[in-house]
Formats: C-alpha cells, sequence, structure tokens
C-alpha cells in the first residue's frame, strides 16, 4: 500500500485550505456555505492528523514531508483564527453554535503543531549532526597535506 503521505496528498489538501480561505474572504450567505465551510474545517482537521501520526510513525531521518504538513497545518490554523475575526463572514460571535467546533479544531492544531515540530527539530538535528567531528576533520587534512 502506497503512503498516505505524498505530494498529491498534501496539493489536494492544500487546494481544500485554499477554498475555505477563499470562502471567508468572500461574502457568502451564511444559511448555503457556513455548514459546508465547517465540514470542510472537520475533514481537513482529519487528514492532518492522519498525515501527523503517518510522519510520526513513519519517522525517517531523510523525510522531508514534515515542512509540507508543517505549513499546511500552520494555513489551518489562520483559517480557524479568521472565524474570530468579525470581517469573517462566519464569524462566532454572530454564530455561536460553531464555537465549540473551532475551538476543538484549534486546540488540536495546536497540539499536532507541537508534535510534529518537536519531532522535526529532532531530525533536523540528527541531520545537521557532522558525520566527522572537526578535530578528525583537521587531522584528515593535516595527513592529506
Amino acid at each position: 500500500m502506497e503512503s498516505i503521505i505524498s505530494q498529491d496528498t498534501i496539493f489536494i489538501l492544500n487546494m481544500r485550505v485554499r477554498m475555505v480561505k477563499d470562502t471567508l474572504r468572500l461574502n457568502p450567505p451564511s444559511e448555503l456555505f457556513m455548514e459546508k465551510s465547517i465540514d470542510d474545517m472537520v475533514f481537513i482537521d482529519r487528514i492532518l492528523s492522519h498525515l501527523e501520526k503517518s510522519l510520526i510513525n513513519s519517522y525517517r531521518p531523510e523525510n522531508d514531508d514534515f515542512d509540507s504538513v508543517l505549513d499546511t497545518e500552520w494555513q489551518f490554523s489562520q483559517i480557524l483564527t479568521e472565524f474570530s475575526l468579525d470581517s469573517c463572514p462566519f464569524a462566532i460571535k454572530n454564530f455561536p453554535e460553531i464555537n465549540e467546533k473551532i475551538k476543538t479544531l484549534g486546540q488540536t492544531s495546536i497540539l499536532r503543531r507541537k508534535e510534529l515540530e518537536k519531532k522535526n527539530i529532532s531530525l533536523h538535528s540528527i541531520q545537521m549532526e557532522p558525520g566527522v567531528s572537526s578535530y578528525e576533520m583537521s587531522g584528515l587534512l593535516e595527513k592529506n597535506q
């Protein structure tokens, strides 16, 4: 079975994020678009959770998908923040019934980002470790002269 993390998966997820973002930039009628926008946010959240679990479970130092997923996670959290703005057509203050759902999505997003960043930092520290210490390198260079 092919890994769920692929550039195609990340691209499609980013398209979904942009679609919700664009919807919030316009002034759509809430009775037509609010429920679908919230459903899309729940869908994006679910996919991001799958991607996070997959990245952490299949941890490999050469894996470069962390940055792509972290970027998508950041964009997702920015959209969640927009729901608290007065300029949002589905602002929480005007639609208190979505408050709990947006709050829950925000909390899970924060937890995912922390876990991914923690694992990604250890990934980068492993990749940054030199294979040869500077002392060993100096010794090797001296022998070659």
